[in-house]
Formats: structure tokens, C-alpha cells, sequence
């Protein structure tokens, strides 16, 4: 049987990335962080948010997305 991956929450990414709940939603429903849905919710790979969280510009000079 295949492992599966280690997934979290949109509460628990949004703590592990020091971002509000909101914004880690808004992210997910703009298709700029990995996620997928079960059941109404948004879901992440860990593997995927780390490799996301290590790549993705997070702000410019002002603070910006």
C-alpha cells in the first residue's frame, strides 16, 4: 500500500507559514498555493506547502504579494 501523504489543514498551514486563515483560503481559491478540496475543505500536502513555501516570492520591497 502506498503512504500517504502527511495533509493539513488551511488553520494549520496558516500557523506553520505565519499567515491568517484567510489568506492561506484566498491563496488555495487563487491556485497560487497547492491545495485541493475534500468535502467543502481545503487540504495540503506538507511536502508540497514546504517545497511552495521555499520557491514562492512572498513580498516585495513593500510588503506586497
Amino acid at each position: 500500500m502506498k503512504n500517504l501523504a502527511e495533509t493539513y489543514t488551511a488553520e494549520d498551514v496558516a500557523q506553520y507559514l505565519k499567515l491568517h486563515p484567510y489568506t492561506v483560503r484566498r491563496l488555495a481559491r487563487e491556485k497560487k498555493i497547492p491545495a485541493f478540496r475534500v468535502g467543502g475543505q481545503w487540504r495540503f500536502r506538507k511536502d508540497e506547502i514546504d517545497r511552495w513555501s521555499r520557491s514562492y516570492p512572498f513580498s516585495d520591497k513593500k510588503g506586497n504579494w
